[in-house]
């Protein structure tokens, strides 16, 4: 694992661990997506309002501790930050909140939605004639909502070659209604799809790097929990769980635990 993105998993448990709050799982899955997508595009932590950036909306909203975790590690605000996670008058709640969170462009939590608001946004770059582009993540779970696929119509048909989709497939939807064969789903919409390991961090550069004419959409073929296998190997249990002081302990040793 990249050291980074396991410092960024311990950050996650210890703020979870201190407010009593947090998707764990569902935030794991996402992290090497979330450097990868920090590291390819256009932005600035010292100017986040730069005119010209490049934005990400974290669509599967409920996955904000690994949002955050992302952007303190790069230096949008201090790790020490997250650890009043969903407190009182916290700028940091369970869903981020784009006018108190640095760095968080769209106030996202009703699944479904980030992906229009994406849509949106790289429509309206593409009038006022930006070169700024457009990356949001969803989950498998997520994409049993229909607004997911009117918003990837609407942007196929407005041809938004500066939209990337990064479909988070962490296997959660098994507790709802099946969506198989993503890669072909998106294809039949008419975007320009590729699957990637989710947990390859320079795999996923180089697939966010990519140019095409057509929207782009990276299946990140993911694990729920991935970095500790207690969070893998009892993702139900732990969909929204925070970790006592003895169970911190355990998967802080599983986290650091040499790889085999």
């Amino acid at each position: 694992m990249d050291p980074r993105c396991q410092s960024i998993r311990a950050n996650i448990l210890k703020a979870s661990h201190s407010s009593g709050h947090g998707h764990i799982p569902t935030s794991f899955s996402i992290i090497e997506c979330l450097v990868a997508v920090y590291e390819v595009m256009r932005h600035d932590p010292k100017r986040p309002d730069w005119a010209e950036r490049d934005k990400f909306v974290l669509s599967k909203g409920h996955a904000s501790l690994g949002y955050y975790g992302v952007l303190s590690a790069f230096d949008y605000f201090p790790a020490d930050d997250m650890l009043n996670f969903g407190g009182f008058m916290s700028n940091y709640g369970c869903h981020a909140d784009r006018l108190k969170a640095r760095g968080v462009e769209a106030s996202t939590g009703s699944l479904g939605h980030g992906i229009g608001i994406a849509a949106g946004m790289a429509l309206g770059a593409k009038i006022n004639g930006s070169q700024s582009r457009v990356y949001t993540l969803i989950g498998d779970g997520e994409s049993n909502e229909g607004s997911v696929w009117e918003a990837v119509m609407v942007a196929n048909n407005n041809k938004l070659d500066n939209l990337t989709i990064i479909y988070d497939h962490n296997k959660s939807q098994v507790r709802c209604l099946p969506l198989d064969k993503p890669v072909e789903r998106f294809a039949s919409f008419g975007c320009d799809v590729e699957m990637i390991d989710g947990h390859d961090l320079p795999a996923l550069k180089m697939a966010l790097g990519k140019r095409s004419d057509r929207v782009r959409v990276i299946v990140a073929d993911s694990i729920k929990g991935y970095g500790c296998q207690t969070l893998v190997d009892n993702m139900h249990e732990w969909h929204r769980k925070s970790p006592n002081a003895e169970e911190l302990g355990k998967l802080m040793e599983e986290l650091y635990a040499p790889a085999v």
